[in-house]
């Protein structure tokens, strides 16, 4: 059952982490694999190239983690995942969704001047951002009338 209106996602954070967890990768397999090639006066072992590549590997995963960020908009309330872990707040939790100037993502406003960062709606995005906003503001406005009846 989807209980969620909108989905959301950043585009450019999403290119840019795919494109450099690749590079990152792409450079420590062919370092690891060039690595006994010549001599310069270390020893290097087929032990040796293999941890380079996984190196790789390890550092191109914290890179994709960039490629988590998402938000769902719904009856529930209002779902984020930013680079670690899930949360979910409900509509009596949510203050305002609002993205301060100057800011490099949106925000979910709570009680007592706390926030969570909404790293789905990225102001590299520029039109996509705004329009990004309008919908989750449409959305909070609905919700919040519902629930404030």
């Amino acid at each position: 059952m989807n209980d969620w209106d909108v989905e959301i996602r950043p585009r450019l954070a999403l290119y840019f982490a795919y494109a450099a967890a690749a590079l990152i990768l792409a450079a420590h397999v062919t370092v690891g694999a060039l690595l006994k090639i010549g001599s310069t006066g270390v020893i290097f072992r087929t032990a040796d190239q293999v941890a380079i590549a996984l190196l790789g590997v390890v550092i191109a995963g914290v890179v994709l983690m960039f490629a988590r960020p998402r938000l769902r908009v719904g009856a529930p309330g209002v779902a984020v995942r930013n680079l670690l872990g899930d949360k979910i707040i409900p509509w009596s939790d949510v203050v305002d969704i609002s993205f301060p100037r100057g800011a490099r993502w949106a925000r979910v406003d709570l009680p007592d001047d706390e926030y969570i960062p909404v790293m789905a709606i990225q102001a590299v995005d520029k039109d996509r951002a705004v329009d990004a906003m309008d919908r989750v503001r449409a959305l909070y406005d609905h919700y919040k009338g519902i629930n404030s009846h």
